[in-house]
């Protein structure tokens, strides 16, 4: 022991200070340590800077899986729409014109698109049958008149006879043979009333017989065009029409076209509008530079149960005969917009099982499905009768996924999720600020 303590004794420095390798050791032992401190610090940044970039990550992702839309604002007060309704032209008047009797056609005077005077006559039929029952009855006729010429005669014979037996003396005549004489004659008058009874009849006849011969003529029953012509000379001609289940067919067709009918089918949704005296446009496919004016003249009072439509009756005036009886044209109404209806983009709309709606921004950007009423679909836009305002923010053309409640991103919004890198930069910094903040003490 004591040879020890003189060994440190003769190993210590001069002076009293301490031992170099005490010192030596106490500085390793704080190296260690400050070593050991800056290894966990910067382990603990490392997982600091891992979490917050995995949650960065998942916000950025959250944010990805939201869907951006676009909003669009309802409009009010839209003027100048046109709803444009298909509509079929027709003439003023139209005949179909039948033959009342049986023959072979002799002559026909007026073909397609000839215009004709009210009166003029078609076409001649020639009825064989028709001229010998006439003749018969005529002759029928003039029999009968001989015929009450004799009865006349003979009633006037037997008057004379019962006047003079009537004013016989007293016992030169029975009164057996003056009522016998009165019988005779009351006879002979019952035959004379009864051959006028026979010329009656058959002048009737006759009578008509000469009416179905004056149809041998087939006449046109305005002014007009003749727009059909369905027979030919020679051809086989049968009486009667084809209503009511006949098979006659139409030897002409004539019409006036001076002036136009137009129908229309008009919606229910928008009947409200349409009134006598409204005005509307005709656009024609064989002229699409000319705009025809026609103007509404009646409707048919009543919605067709099963169409859901008003039968609508335009006029226009036709002076040069271009609109053609049979015409389609699109009919252009000039309807005035109803102040308490938007309009909106027609992509807007959504087509669920609730029936139509649209998507809303809600609070917090969140979605909400509404139920709308619509009314006109004016091509790109529809009008909206109920449910919307102009204080709404519509979503134009929404995802088909999009439910009520659904997180929504609008384009154009600034983003507010901070991104990823910033976060790592704000970590190392401050990580970097710990570091230096570490002195090591003075040897």
């Amino acid at each position: 022991m004591t040879e020890t303590h003189e060994m440190d004794r003769s190993q210590a420095p001069a002076g009293g200070g301490p031992h170099p390798a005490a010192i030596s050791t106490a500085r390793l032992r704080r190296t260690g340590l400050i070593a050991a401190a800056v290894a966990i610090l910067i382990a603990v940044a490392g997982i600091v800077t891992r979490v917050i970039h995995e949650h960065s990550v998942a916000q950025w992702t959250d944010a990805q899986a939201v869907p951006s839309v676009t909003v669009v604002t309802p409009e009010r007060g839209v003027t100048g729409l046109q709803t444009v309704l298909p509509g079929n032209v027709e003439a003023w008047y139209e005949a179909p014109i039948y033959a009342r009797v049986n023959g072979y056609l002799k002559e026909w005077y007026f073909d397609y698109g000839a215009h004709v005077k009210k009166g003029q006559v078609l076409a001649v039929i020639d009825a064989p049958d028709l001229d010998a029952q006439l003749a018969a009855a005529n002759a029928n006729l003039k029999s009968a008149l001989a015929q009450v010429d004799v009865r006349k005669a003979q009633m006037e014979f037997a008057r004379t006879t019962y006047i003079r037996w009537r004013d016989s003396p007293k016992g030169v005549v029975s009164v057996q043979e003056q009522e016998s004489k009165k019988a005779d004659y009351g006879s002979a008058n019952a035959a004379y009333e009864a051959s006028l009874a026979d010329v009656n009849a058959d002048r009737g006849l006759v009578d008509r017989l000469n009416a179905l011969e004056r149809f041998k003529y087939l006449v046109a029953p305005f002014d007009g065009v003749v727009t059909e012509r369905n027979t030919d000379i020679g051809a086989l001609i049968n009486a009667g029409s084809g209503a009511g289940g006949g098979g006659a067919p139409v030897l002409f067709k004539v019409a006036q076209v001076n002036e136009m009918r137009v129908y229309v089918q008009v919606p229910q949704a928008i009947s409200a509008g349409i009134h006598a005296g409204l005005t509307a446009d005709l656009m024609l496919p064989q002229y699409p530079e000319r705009v025809f004016h026609a103007t509404v003249a009646t409707t048919a009072r009543a919605i067709n149960t099963s169409a859901r439509t008003l039968l609508v009756e335009l006029h226009a005036d036709n002076p040069d005969g271009v609109l053609q009886p049979g015409t389609f044209a699109e009919v252009h109404f000039e309807l005035p917009p109803n102040p308490n209806t938007v309009t909106i983009p027609t992509s807007a709309l959504v087509f669920r099982q609730a029936g139509m709606q649209v998507a809303l921004v809600g609070p917090d950007h969140r979605a909400q499905l509404r139920s709308v009423t619509l009314g006109r679909n004016l091509g790109t836009e529809v009008e909206v009768l109920k449910g919307l305002s102009p204080a709404d923010r519509v979503i134009n053309s929404p995802p088909d996924s999009l439910a009520t409640g659904d997180l929504i991103s609008i384009e154009g919004a600034a983003p507010e999720t901070p991104s990823v890198a910033g976060a790592t930069h704000a970590t190392a910094g401050k990580l970097g600020e710990t570091v230096a903040s570490s002195k090591l003490p003075r040897s």
